[in-house]
């Protein structure tokens, strides 16, 4: 099930703007209907503002309306270009705070997703295929030092990127 983002955001957006009943927007948002309703009385993350789920072209309009029409049917989540075709990877800048991260990053991705190129490898963390074979063949300089940390937690890529590495290397 595809949910959209921000959920909580988007089902304050559709209680404030539409008249659709509380169980089209939480299976819509996969919240529980109770999340709706207390979100709707205001108990619950009353701070938090509205995401309009048109502009960011996750729901038509048209949809919307057809659902405000027929209390028995489903918003159906309009396709879009962020799930349908992932953002192609290309080479980053690394801050120089981060590079003595780097190795421990590596390890991490050799000993977890070891099926992982090289070449994404470098692109993910902005890295050299030489610092990567050290690792790998235990010849790094300071090799006993290193701790396998994720990439993410260190601030080196972003879950999304990891993720479609990850995929990208599992389709093939």
């Amino acid at each position: 099930m595809t949910v959209p983002l921000m959920p909580k955001a988007t089902a304050i957006w559709l209680l404030e703007n539409t008249s659709l009943t509380f169980t089209q927007i939480s299976e819509f948002c996969g919240l529980h209907i109770l999340e709706i309703e207390s979100l709707a009385n205001g108990s619950m993350d009353s701070r938090m503002r509205g995401f309009d789920p048109i502009s960011s072209s996750q729901l038509t309009l048209d949809e919307i309306h057809r659902c405000e029409m027929d209390p028995n049917s489903k918003l159906v989540m309009k396709s879009s270009q962020f799930i349908d075709q992932p953002k192609k990877l290309t080479k980053k800048y690394t801050p120089r705070v981060k590079r003595q991260d780097r190795p421990d990053a590596i390890l991490w991705l050799l000993k977890y997703y070891p099926e992982i190129a090289e070449q994404d490898i470098c692109i993910l963390l902005g890295t050299t295929k030489i610092m990567i074979r050290s690792i790998k063949n235990r010849t790094y300089k300071e090799i006993s030092n290193l701790k396998p940390r994720s990439p993410v937690a260190l601030g080196l890529c972003t879950e999304v990127e990891l993720d479609f590495v990850i995929s990208k290397t599992s389709r093939q």
